[in-house]
């Protein structure tokens, strides 16, 4: 099959892909061209019974829970959909900050509804592309051709909306994911027609293997990088230099921007309590940042090697040069146990909290090939199969995981030992929520106009439809 582009974007409940749920999706399949293919996807996905969507992110999508009872599909219905419609065999999947944030959605939903929640992103020529990472080298290096913006406070801005408005495209509903679908996809075709050498050059490097081989702990080389840590005054792009690799399949890397005399000789206390430094404690006058950061390479970085600052004045288009990075460059490879020290806390850094929610608990392992073998299975069986079936999983998450699945996608099939449970998991999980689903609406009622007093309403409705009776 020809390769194609599917440019998707999410309105989602909430921030936190592990308990937030997609709302609204939408995308359009287009050729290497990017000419559409088909018609655009745009639908609804039910919000279930056990989510108090975040009141602050629907001000925004303006989406109630009611309209997607009326309009949406079941997550099952769902996840089905992108499995067999969409990210079929060599799509790219392409987004605006969808690695950092939509795919995490698809992954966890994918993993709620017994779907491997990594091969739609790699397997049978699959693979994925963010475009804010492109949008920030090609302002940094390769600006001509483009209006760039600057935000109400005149600061650089890379928001999708306001590069649409600079270069005059349409874009009247942003925060709607169809209107911000087609608004990437001009985005996209801005870049492609201004600077083709950037745009087929970040294009081949979503492919991790060409990210490791510019990115090499073994025969390591400064680079060009462009990442949202980096600062804005210098368009978030600076050289790196590889130090040493990291536990989560990527390499640590070092801003050659600042001097790492400062740095090199700190204990492993000393740069510990820089790197998990907390956000207050970063905003001491007094504290100064450790210029280190992760790379992953299967996270399409914007990289690309010293030789694109040579052409166009590329060195003062971000305010460095090639010997405060070949002076910087010596103090790290004249102190080889300053990245050895850094290997040692990152590879030992604190674990995220432990979940006990099964379907938080996507990061906790992979299935082994017996499960993957159930896990097909569930997916595949039909309700009259479903209504008692009970694999022997081995991972322990697959069962409570199932009864998730049929609560949702399937209620009536749960026998009454299975609703019970259901409705104890959901009972508290609504608890744990409503602390903070209360404080947003009181905070939000006395500014709200009269379309944001409506959907603030309906969430109260929404509230007392979902949250069991006390007696219950």
């Amino acid at each position: 099959m020809a390769q194609t582009f599917f440019f998707y974007d999410l309105e989602t409940s909430g921030l936190n892909p592990r308990q937030d749920r997609i709302m609204q999706f939408a995308g359009q399949r287009t050729d290497m061209d990017l000419q559409p293919i088909g018609e655009p996807y745009n639908i609804l996905v039910t919000l279930n019974d056990d989510t108090l969507p975040s009141p602050d992110a629907l001000m925004v999508t303006g989406i109630t829970p009611q309209k997607t009872v009326e309009e949406g599909y079941t997550e099952a219905q769902f996840a089905r959909m992108l499995s067999e419609e969409i990210f079929t065999p060599d799509t790219i999947a392409v987004g605006f900050n969808n690695i950092r944030f939509d795919d995490e959605f698809i992954r966890h939903l994918f993993w709620r509804n017994f779907y491997d929640p990594y091969e739609w992103t790699w397997k049978d020529g699959r693979s994925r592309w963010d475009l804010l990472d492109v949008v920030r080298l090609t302002r940094a290096l390769r600006p001509e051709g483009i209006k760039w913006p600057i935000d109400d406070k005149g600061e650089p801005s890379n928001r999708l909306e306001l590069i649409t408005k600079a270069n005059g495209i349409e874009h009247e509903n942003a925060h709607d994911a169809l209107a911000d679908v087609t608004a990437l996809i001009a985005v996209t075709k801005l870049i492609k027609q201004n600077q083709p050498q950037m745009y087929d050059y970040l294009l081949k490097m979503r492919d991790k293997k060409l990210v490791q081989k510019l990115v090499n702990v073994d025969d390591k080389k400064p680079f060009v990088y462009a990442s949202g840590r980096y600062d804005k005054e210098f368009a978030k792009t600076t050289v790196a230099f590889p130090l040493t690799t990291s536990r989560n399949g990527g390499v640590i890397v070092y801003d050659l921007r600042y001097d790492p005399t400062p740095f090199v000789d700190l204990s492993v206390e000393e740069l510990s309590a820089k790197i998990f430094a907390t956000w207050e404690e970063r905003q001491a006058e007094d504290f100064v940042k450790l210029p280190v950061k992760e790379l992953q390479y299967n996270r399409c970085p914007a990289v690309s090697p010293l030789g694109v600052l040579t052409q166009g004045d590329g060195w003062k288009k971000i305010s460095l040069d090639a010997e405060t990075v070949q002076k910087h460059q010596d103090v790290l490879l004249s102190h080889p146990d300053f990245a050895e020290r850094l290997r040692s806390i990152f590879e030992n850094k604190p674990e995220f909290k432990k979940m006990t929610d099964p379907e938080a608990q996507l990061y906790d392992g992979f299935l082994d090939n017996s499960d993957q073998v159930r896990v097909e299975a569930v997916r595949n069986a039909d309700e009259r199969e479903l209504a008692d079936f009970h694999p022997d999983f081995q991972d322990e998450r697959l069962s409570p995981l199932l009864l998730h699945y049929k609560a949702r996608s399937f209620p009536n099939l749960l026998s009454e030992d299975e609703l019970r449970q259901w409705e104890e998991w959901r009972t508290e999980h609504l608890q744990a929520q409503l602390p903070q689903f209360m404080k947003s609406l009181q905070r939000l009622a006395p500014s709200a106009t009269d379309e944001q007093q409506f959907i603030l309403q309906e969430l109260q409705l929404w509230l007392e439809s979902v949250l069991p009776s006390v007696d219950a």
